[in-house]
């Protein structure tokens, strides 16, 4: 059976990740890190994809990205995992697949959605406990968004403009809102519509794409048929 393209829709954020094959380290050093950082940008500015919010772990990727058109995700990740594996291939003297098969996305609509799906990408190092402060790990846009030092890789999403009149209202705002703990159903729907690459906000948003798309945007339970004319 044919694999179900993405959703994928112009000005709609996205949240994607993209892991290591069989969960193995995609970074071994803070060279790496470097290094795939700077073909992150260049594939940004390539694309004109906007980035909202990332964090490099040891072995998989979030990012929080707006795409102007159809397909310019899918490019901006060929595009990057392409450069990125080959450098490191020939840096660490080995050959063959590092990624785990295609990276995976979401539809991310409306502020609070947005939001929380910024701040569970921030959240990552310390449900790592890599560590204690989200905005001192020093691979991800989290400091930038907090007002702790310039990321020019970041664009700021309206749902994080709206946090504030001004830059430092919006940092201290943002930084309020990382003390919080992300509710448990939003982690598990965070989780389940990246899993199953959905459209995770409200029912407008979900509506929206579905009339867009003629296809079912919301997820599954589990065992249940996959048949969208057996859920609606």
């Amino acid at each position: 059976m044919a694999r179900q393209s993405r959703f994928d829709l112009p000005n709609i954020a996205q949240h994607v990740v993209q892991r290591g094959n069989n969960r193995l380290p995609c970074f071994l050093d803070d060279c790496d890190r470097r290094r795939y950082l700077l073909l992150l940008r260049e594939s940004l500015l390539a694309t004109e994809v906007a980035l909202h919010a990332y964090v490099l772990m040891d072995n998989h990727v979030h990012l929080l990205v707006t795409p102007t058109e159809i397909g310019a995700v899918a490019r901006l990740m060929q595009k990057l995992g392409r450069q990125y594996v080959g450098q490191f291939n020939a840096r660490h003297h080995r050959t063959g697949t590092l990624w785990e098969g295609r990276y995976k996305s979401c539809l991310v609509g409306g502020d609070r959605y947005v939001l929380n799906c910024s701040r569970y990408i921030d959240l990552n190092p310390v449900r790592a406990r890599l560590s204690d402060v989200p905005e001192q790990y020093a691979w991800s846009g989290c400091a930038h968004l907090c007002g702790r030092r310039g990321d020019p890789l970041l664009s700021l999403h309206p749902a994080y403009v709206g946090l504030g009149a001004t830059g430092t209202d919006r940092a201290a705002a943002y930084r309020s809102l990382l003390r919080e703990a992300l509710p448990d159903e939003d982690l598990q729907a965070i989780r389940d519509y990246l899993q199953q690459q959905r459209a995770w906000g409200r029912d407008d948003l979900r509506a929206m794409v579905e009339a867009k798309t003629q296809r079912f945007a919301g997820i599954r339970p589990a065992h249940r048929p996959r048949s969208d004319t057996a859920t609606r």
